[in-house]
């Protein structure tokens, strides 16, 4: 009975070791026959964020085909996907869904010209600017791979295809709507996201802070109207206003201890109606970027006092002070998980040599933090693939210059290369994971 036990075990784990080794052939193949085809169709028919009903259609389509127990409308337009397959660890993959409000100027054959609403009706030309189109295009790569070698792992698999990344409120839908109760909560949340400043073929990831708290703020600077040939009849908000973005540089400058980061951005200021009249009003748009918590709470707190502070020296009353919106549902900081960030780097760099490497941390955003950041305290690890395709980076490198890159109309990458590296790259670390297990599970 054992010589039959351990020979089964062998026949499993040769069958494993094999289905690994064509991975990348596989995958290949696949692109060939079918991925090519789903990516055009993606990158023609974007749509904007909690509006992706068809691309959400088509992605449960293929998950379905693919064998999986699929679900629709998770956080309004989100799918969830789920495989069992033994015992063994709960591992998810994500990618979004959503494209930009943006017309692309690309040379592409399938470039979009689609138009759509956006989720309070405004019309706008959309393209995957952001390169969404790849993140889905390798997901169902991945899920299709583990559908077909299920000798190679043993536990259970879930995808989700999120909705509205983009606005930084679709992994926050699907968690409300009950994503780690309604379906397996994973031991591990994995993704990649495709990067235009770096060339196609490289890879990078960050251990710890990989990306930052992203918060919108809207401060409103009222003042006293008046006429703009009387101004001491009045208090200006448009001086006022322009005193505060001067006093907001100094919360980064001198107050945060210079091994911190934190970014605070006045990104518009809108004032006034005409020439010769002081109005009453002023509104200020700012994001404020960091990693921490406590220089998230820093930075706003300081733009309130700042804001206050003028006004008061201006000699505005207390009725006229400032007003300081905080959307509350902000995108928090991308933490990897340093020990899972250790494992899927060395599987990355078994696969991938010497085009993976480390990274610095960016100040962008992305929800996908969200996941790791929930009662369950969920690892996460995010990478990042290059996208540039090696013909347009060498042109701009050549001048000395970044090529167009993620959220510009000119951007487009190279959707084979990517894709495969990151559907490489996916399948890789939930096949380590699910071999070995996630790194801390359990202790």
């Amino acid at each position: 009975m054992r010589f039959i036990l351990a020979s089964a075990l062998t026949t499993a784990l040769c069958a494993s070791a094999l289905a690994e080794e064509t991975l990348r052939s596989d995958l290949q193949s696949d692109w060939d026959v079918h991925l090519e085809g789903l990516y055009q169709h993606l990158h023609a028919h974007p749509e904007l964020s909690f509006m992706e009903v068809e691309t959400a259609a088509r992605m449960a389509s293929e998950l379905r085909g693919a064998g999986y127990q699929v679900t629709e409308q998770v956080g309004r337009t989100g799918v969830v996907a789920v495989m069992e397959n033994g015992p063994g660890p709960v591992i998810m993959m994500r990618a979004d869904m959503d494209g930009l409000p943006m017309r692309e100027d690309t040379p592409l054959d399938f470039a979009s010209t689609a138009v759509g609403p956006d989720r309070i009706g405004n019309e706008f030309p959309i393209m995957h600017a952001c390169a969404h189109d790849t993140h889905m295009t390798a997901l169902i790569g991945s899920a299709r791979w583990m559908a077909g070698n299920r000798e190679a792992w043993s536990g259970t698999l879930v995808l989700i295809a999120q909705p509205a990344e983009e606005v930084g409120l679709g992994a926050h839908a699907m968690l409300e709507d009950g994503l780690y109760e309604r379906f397996p909560t994973p031991d591990a949340v994995v993704s990649h996201h495709t990067w235009g400043y770096m060339p196609v073929g490289q890879v990078r990831y960050v251990p710890g802070f990989a990306m930052a708290n992203v918060d919108t703020v809207d401060l409103y600077v009222r003042g006293v109207g008046s006429h703009g040939a009387s101004p001491h009849l009045g208090k200006d908000p448009v001086v006022i206003g322009s005193q505060i973005v001067l006093g907001l540089q100094t919360l980064v400058s001198r107050e945060l201890s210079p091994f911190e980061t934190g970014v605070v951005t006045v990104g518009a200021f809108n004032a006034g109606t005409k020439h010769n009249i002081i109005g009453d009003e002023a509104h200020l748009q700012i994001t404020v970027r960091s990693y921490t918590d406590e220089v998230r709470a820093q930075l706003l707190e300081g733009i309130e006092r700042v804001a206050n502070g003028v006004a008061l020296a201006a000699g505005l009353p207390a009725e006229l002070m400032p007003v300081m919106e905080i959307d509350q549902v902000y995108t928090p900081a991308v933490y990897n998980d340093p020990a899972l960030s250790d494992r899927a780097g060395a599987v990355l760099s078994a696969r991938f040599g010497e085009a993976v490497d480390t990274a610095d941390p960016v100040t962008g955003g992305e929800d996908f933090s969200r996941y790791g950041r929930t009662e369950e305290d969920v690892p996460i690890f995010m990478f990042w693939v290059g996208g540039s395709p090696l013909d347009v980076w060498a042109e701009y490198s050549g001048q000395g210059l970044l090529p167009p890159a993620n959220h510009s109309p000119f951007f487009y990458p190279d959707a084979e290369g990517t894709v495969n590296v990151a559907a490489e790259g996916m399948t890789a670390i939930a096949l380590d994971l699910f071999e070995n297990g996630v790194p801390g599970a359990g202790q």
